[in-house]
């Protein structure tokens, strides 16, 4: 039987961040594309993004991206608008969080406050359920 020799496999490629991956151009939008950030995964394949234009656009992951790329809430996209449908949009880029920073330097995103926090608040305020304090005795009656 032959040995390994430690150079392929998948074990080799986990963990490792390629060269092209961290040295991509920066995409701007063009005509028919916006901004947005996703708000809530809706899972198949499909999320809630808050467009640079105020609206809430439903949009669906492209198939290139689909598993390779992974999208959580927060994350700054662009989308790729449909002509027939003004709700619906197709997500065609991720942005990393660089060059999110990137994209706000240059001017492009105008005050874009993160969505994550907005919701870390709304969610604390559901789960104010008090208790009363009780005795032993008051409890445990025979």
């Amino acid at each position: 039987m032959p040995k390994n020799k430690g150079k392929g496999g998948k074990n080799n490629r986990r963990g490792k961040k390629e060269d092209g991956e961290n040295k991509r151009e920066l995409i701007f939008k063009e005509d028919g594309q916006e901004y947005a950030q996703v708000v809530k995964m809706l899972g198949n394949g499909r999320l809630e993004a808050k467009c640079l234009d105020g609206e809430t656009r439903l949009a669906q992951i492209r198939g290139q991206m689909r598993k390779k790329v992974w999208i959580v809430v927060g994350d700054i996209i662009l989308l790729s608008l449909r002509d027939f449908q003004d709700d619906r949009a197709d997500v065609i880029h991720k942005y990393t969080a660089d060059e999110a920073r990137n994209l706000k330097t240059y001017g492009e995103l105008k005050d874009f406050t993160l969505v994550e926090n907005a919701e870390a608040g709304s969610e604390e305020e559901e789960e104010g359920i008090e208790f009363e304090e009780a005795d032993i005795d008051d409890i445990c009656e025979y």
